[in-house]
């Protein structure tokens, strides 16, 4: 049992999780994962390593409630305890000195990105990262992501705050006037990495980006997490989950991951239903 040591909301349905995991603290890198369960009988989801504590013995995982398994995790206090997590999990980001390391986060992505943005800057980088929500509410970890970014860019689609727009404005704004990006990092959801990547392949800027696909074992076995890169097969658990964003076959990373949705939406529904039956059981009569 890994026991929570610490919960926080950091915005709609978006909870950080701080678990005792001392083993996986102690070894962990950036761009590293975890696969955990619930309970004994849950299914197995993977969750970026957000950060880590090693004197602590803990990590800290960023979770969005959107699914059965992320509802369950939600109703979990501190003092409670996950089943099980497996890791550290994936390849660690390549991290050196490059010069100029654009970040580019959305939504729930700049929970992966923290990590790397602060590796990039520790390693002399100039870091200049872009964050991207729906709206202001749905913006997270911008304290966090501003102690290790030279420049920050905050854009919301709704012009709740910072600038109206999406990532992809920024960038091209930012390239147009004059920036030379060494590398950038992209992670964020599906359709924001596609269009960010075929605008820095335009741009010619070098890009990684990140992904998170369905996923079961998380080593190398079961073949779930497969991804087209360059033409060529990779398991994202073992191969990734970084790739060269350019080379990414994102069509069909996106149809994949829509291959269970009313499987999935049949589950969490499901998981609703029974909270509200027990919760009405529970109250007196």
């Amino acid at each position: 049992m890994n026991t929570i040591r610490a919960r926080e909301e950091l915005g709609p349905n978006v909870t950080r999780y701080v678990i005792e995991a001392p083993v996986i603290a102690a070894h962990r890198k950036p761009g590293q994962f975890v696969i955990i369960r619930v309970t004994d009988e849950g299914e197995r989801i993977p969750l970026t390593i957000a950060d880590v504590d090693v004197a602590a013995g803990t990590v800290s995982l960023i979770v969005q409630s959107v699914g059965k398994t992320t509802r369950q995790m939600a109703l979990l206090k501190a003092g409670d305890a996950i089943h099980d997590i497996v890791g550290p999990l994936g390849k660690p980001t390549h991290i050196q000195h490059v010069g100029t390391v654009l970040c580019v986060g959305g939504g729930i992505g700049i929970a992966p990105l923290y990590p790397i943005a602060k590796g990039m800057k520790e390693a002399g980088n100039h870091v200049i990262t872009i964050l991207g929500a729906r709206t202001r509410d749905l913006l997270i970890l911008e304290d966090d992501m501003r102690r290790f970014s030279d420049e920050t860019i905050v854009m919301t689609d709704d012009g709740s705050y910072g600038t109206r727009g999406v990532v992809t404005d920024a960038v091209r704004s930012l390239v147009h006037g004059g920036t030379h990006v060494d590398q950038a990092v992209i992670i964020g959801p599906p359709l924001m990495m596609k269009f960010t990547s075929l605008l820095t392949s335009e741009l010619g800027v070098p890009a990684i980006a990140s992904l998170n696909p369905i996923m079961v074992d998380g080593t190398g076995m079961c073949g779930a997490c497969r991804v087209t890169v360059g033409g060529q097969l990779k398991f994202t658990c073992v191969d990734g989950p970084e790739f060269d964003a350019h080379q990414v076959d994102w069509d069909g990373l996106i149809l994949r991951l829509g291959m269970y949705r009313a499987e999935e939406k049949a589950a969490a529904e499901r998981f609703d239903h029974e909270c509200q039956l027990h919760r009405a059981l529970e109250e007196p009569q």
